[in-house]
């Protein structure tokens, strides 16, 4: 299909390679206190998605006094384009005005949360709010296509507020033809409870198709790996795949054919994790790498209890595993966790 969007920027490169391979679009889900700019390093390095997103930043924040406060929330490296900002938000003028400053500092694209169920963020009106304010919507898409100087606008959003409301919903956003619509295969009543229904995304996908705006169908929700990320994409006609909490502890996610540089065989005393990918002895320098790159980043900036949210998802599947992490949520800095695994890893190899 020809795609008339003029607004699409870097998605067309994309696009035109995902074509030509025969692979979907992959996509790094933002993630409040998760894809911040340590996380997505350690993706560029063992294997990276082919877009990123930061962490959601409030577009009144960059707005307000505190601005340069929330600056660290959207720091990134030349090695993360394409890299896309997601803001939230109900304010049209403030999208305007967060759009602007997002181009001048160089990201590629602009993500509008329209999904985000948090009770603190739909108190403003933003987040999944949006669906049941559609004009709303609409206003804060145009408003932040107008500041965004050419960058590409998406929108990240769910299926409905209280039921599935995909033949409305779709609908109106595409009114404002977005480069790209993130589907979540779950209401907001639904939370993270229930399975994400890919029926549904996939006919919001045909919507968004049968539109003819040239807009991008991306599904997310409850993907398990890149084999069934390929195939749903496959199997609901979606030019792209969004990818979340499957990679929580596993940077080499998007790319496995890293895993033979690490090695099949464990090491001794060090069963593989589960389904094979990794020897466990990697998984805690790989994790041991990342808190010494949190460290250095948000030092003085961000707490140390949020890097401790990734412990769990790398120090699991092997034997001693839970008592391992129980002593790393002690921790107070790298040291004291580069400690702790060096011990573990010690007693292992004595066996």
């Amino acid at each position: 299909m020809k795609r008339d969007n003029k607004n699409l920027g870097f998605w067309i490169k994309l696009l035109k390679r995902s074509r030509r391979q025969k692979k979907p679009i992959m996509c790094l889900a933002p993630m409040a206190d998760v894809t911040d700019a340590a996380f997505r390093r350690m993706f560029v390095k063992y294997g990276r998605p082919d877009v990123f997103w930061t962490e959601f930043v409030s577009a009144d924040g960059l707005c307000s006094a505190g601005k340069n406060n929330l600056l660290i929330d959207l720091k990134y490296s030349s090695a993360e384009h394409p890299i896309v900002a997601q803001i939230f938000g109900a304010k049209p003028k403030n999208f305007y005005t967060s759009a602007r400053l997002l181009a001048e500092l160089g990201f590629d694209g602009i993500d509008i949360n329209m999904g985000c169920p948090d009770r603190k963020v739909e108190k403003q009106g933003a987040g999944a709010a949006l669906i049941k304010n559609p004009k709303l919507a609409q206003e804060i898409i145009l408003a932040t296509q107008a500041g965004a100087a050419g960058l590409p606008v998406s929108v990240k959003t769910r299926i409905g507020y209280n039921k599935n409301e995909t033949a409305t919903w779709m609908p109106a956003l595409l009114a404002a033809k977005p480069a790209a619509i993130i589907v979540h295969g779950r209401t907001r009543q639904e939370m993270s409870k229930a399975s994400a229904r890919w029926d549904i995304i996939g006919r919001a996908a045909e919507i968004i198709k049968a539109s003819k705006k040239g807009t991008l169908a991306i599904g997310n929700g409850d993907v398990a790996d890149l084999a069934d990320a390929y195939q749903k994409a496959k199997q609901y006609n979606l030019d792209g795949i969004m990818v979340g909490r499957s990679v929580f502890g596993k940077p080499w996610f998007f790319t496995p054919t890293l895993m033979r540089e690490f090695g099949s065989r464990p090491l001794s005393g060090f069963p593989l994790t589960k389904g094979g990918e990794m020897n466990a002895k990697k998984k805690l320098e790989v994790m041991a790498e990342h808190t010494k790159l949190f460290e250095k980043l948000f030092a003085g900036h961000k707490n140390f209890n949020i890097m401790k949210k990734h412990f769990k998802a790398y120090a699991s599947g092997f034997e001693g595993a839970k008592e391992l992490r129980i002593k790393l949520m002690k921790a107070n800095n790298y040291k004291e966790v580069k400690f702790t695994i060096d011990s573990f890893s010690k007693s292992k190899e004595a066996r």
